[in-house]
């Protein structure tokens, strides 16, 4: 008899089974693949390296558009610390 694969961390409250339904999406595929397309893009120029600690901003906030002139390497630090919005644009207090 097989046990049953644990799904749910008490200690953490996270699902991992709705997080596998989530993450295995046709969006979700459609948005990673272009975000690995983009970081691609910039290392194939030299801009990023793996484990520099930076990310690739999308100035316009839309995954699909990797355009060079919409792609930017900065540091990750500095990408994670403000609010998206549907513009792209940093939020207005």
């Amino acid at each position: 008899m097989q046990s049953k694969r644990k799904t749910y961390n008490k200690a953490s409250g996270r699902d991992y089974s709705k997080e596998a339904v989530y993450d295995n999406s046709a969006t979700r595929q459609k948005d990673r693949a272009a975000r690995n397309r983009a970081r691609y893009k910039l290392m194939k120029k030299g801009t990023v390296r793996i484990g520099d600690g930076k990310d690739v901003d999308h100035k316009n906030n839309n995954q699909q558009d990797n355009r060079r002139s919409n792609l930017r390497a900065i540091p990750a630090s500095k990408n994670r610390s403000y609010p998206r919005t549907s513009t792209g644009k940093l939020k207005k207090k």
